[in-house]
């Protein structure tokens, strides 16, 4: 059986990607076939090189004509797109083409701190600033509006006195490396109904 290929969208380092190209590699029905990034500069294209996995920088073009981003995914033969700090909308294109088989994550606790501009470091700062007890991170189908696809996971953790945004941050990304790779697996393998 061929394998089910992911491809992995991320716009910075790329620390969620290389968790779950570690996750996947070696598995037996699930591999991630290349990185995509709107960033030359991101950290990602590193990471994607430690792992002798193709990446590539969108052109601004493929970008914005998304019959071009599609065929940029039909030529690596992609089957299922991750979101891994991935900063731009998904045009609606790609989610009609692609349906219920695109995932992100969000690093609040959905529907509060999610649209447009509310990624990373804003996020966590305005949690602390609005004094919110617990947040965490929220795994999501992806739509053409941000952050509004139906839920798939949440998982928590507190917001303790004098946390530095910094704290948070690794605390959420602990999170995220923990649950992200997993929930992927279990989505792909319901979708293309692998056991």
């Amino acid at each position: 059986m061929n394998k089910i290929r992911l491809a992995i969208l991320a716009s910075g380092s790329g620390s969620n990607a290389q968790s779950i190209i570690e996750y996947f590699s070696g598995h037996d029905s699930i591999e991630v076939a290349c990185i995509l990034s709107d960033k030359l500069e991101a950290g990602v294209h590193a990471r994607a090189a430690l792992f002798d996995l193709p990446s590539f920088t969108l052109s601004d073009e493929e970008r914005t004509r998304p019959g071009l981003f599609l065929d940029r995914l039909h030529e690596t033969r992609v089957d299922f797109l991750v979101l891994a700090g991935y900063l731009r909308r998904i045009p609606v294109e790609l989610v009609n083409e692609y349906p219920r088989r695109i995932v992100n994550i969000h690093p609040s606790l959905l529907p509060k701190f999610g649209g447009k501009g509310m990624y990373g470091d804003r996020i966590h700062a305005a949690v602390i600033e609005t004094g919110q007890k617990e947040t965490g991170i929220t795994i999501h189908w992806v739509n053409e509006q941000y952050d509004e696809g139906e839920v798939i996971f949440q998982a928590t953790c507190p917001v303790l006195p004098g946390d530095t945004v910094g704290r948070l941050a690794e605390r959420i990304h602990q999170l995220e490396h923990a649950h992200y790779p997993r929930v992927i697996e279990a989505v792909v393998k319901e979708c293309f109904h692998v056991h």
